[in-house]
């Protein structure tokens, strides 16, 4: 059997410093060693790729024909080998090259996107990923990074409260309840109401406001997405309830429910033991901070529910 050698990339870059600077002088100065070693060197690499690389006039080196056609080669292996060394310099240092965000569609439309373009030349690049409120802190052992949930996230993840949304009720602009603000959940349930389904949280929120309230429904009628129920409130055949925010034109209710106005928590959660979880962490508080300059301070947290675990900033 063959025998099997190894080409060290600290020898390919030899190489390509000889080629690019012309003369072994140069490249060894370039390069910090010297002369002697460097020539050294790049006639082992010869001998282990059975290749003359170089003709060799007058102690002069010139790349042979088959150098030449292997320098790309090498200049590829020594640009990958660095870009290796920066990206784990970047993880050791705990940065983060790319970052993965999973959410709800609702949350990824209305918070998260607007989020995305406020951010930085230096901050990693974005990527989405949407998923159901049940489902969204499991991504985390899927390749998210940060998880955007509307329930308190496992207490073996890290995590923060990022804010409390209102839950609307939409009408359009030429409905009788448009100019009033806020509408009581007892005079909601007598109308027909548009809504998602129970997998989704504004809808459970609405769910248990009803049955707190001990009211009953007496219309509802159920749609895949929140644009959608928007939509036809906006054609005239009831009152969308929804976390979204507003479309087609339609008004912006407040919901007063037995406890309150009718609303939806958001939380961010994530690995603690992810190599960028401090760069994680600071970037879910500077989520939170954007959710309170979107919709106002009365979004913040109440303070017993604004941390669970935190990363170091």
């Amino acid at each position: 059997m063959p025998r099997r050698h190894t080409v060290e990339i600290r020898t390919l870059r030899y190489l390509v410093a000889v080629a690019d600077l012309g003369s072994v002088t140069a490249a060894a100065t370039a390069v910090h060693v010297t002369q002697p070693s460097l020539s050294r060197q790049l006639r082992q690499l010869e001998r282990e790729l059975g290749v003359d690389l170089f003709v060799r006039d007058d102690g002069r080196l010139r790349l042979s024909a088959a150098g030449a056609e292997f320098l790309p080669v090498a200049r590829s292996l020594v640009v990958q080998a660095g870009a290796a060394r920066d990206i784990a310099a970047a993880i050791a240092a705990g940065r983060l090259q790319r970052v993965t965000i999973a959410a709800p569609g609702t949350t990824l439309t209305d918070v998260v996107a607007p989020f995305l373009a406020t951010l930085e030349a230096d901050d990693p690049m974005p990527a989405v990923l949407e998923e159901t409120p049940a489902s969204v802190y499991a991504t985390l052992t899927l390749g998210a990074d940060l998880a955007i949930g509307t329930t308190p996230p496992p207490d073996q993840l890290a995590g923060i409260a990022l804010a409390d949304l209102p839950v609307w009720a939409y009408v359009p602009r030429t409905h009788e309840w448009a100019g009033r603000g806020q509408v009581p959940l007892a005079d909601l349930v007598d109308r027909p109401l548009l809504t998602q389904d129970r997998d989704y949280h504004p809808r459970r929120a609405l769910d248990s406001a009803v049955a707190a309230a001990r009211l009953a429904y007496t219309e509802l009628h159920e749609f895949g997405s929140p644009e959608v129920a928007q939509a036809v409130a906006a054609s005239g055949r009831g009152i969308a309830v929804v976390s979204d925010d507003p479309r087609f034109d339609l008004q912006p209710l407040t919901i007063d429910g037995p406890t309150g106005p009718l609303g939806i928590s958001l939380y961010a959660a994530w690995q603690p033991g992810h190599h960028g979880a401090a760069t994680i962490g600071r970037l879910a508080a500077r989520l939170a901070a954007f959710c309170v300059a979107r919709y106002g301070e009365q979004v913040t947290p109440p303070r017993r529910r604004a941390r669970r675990h935190t990363a170091t900033p």
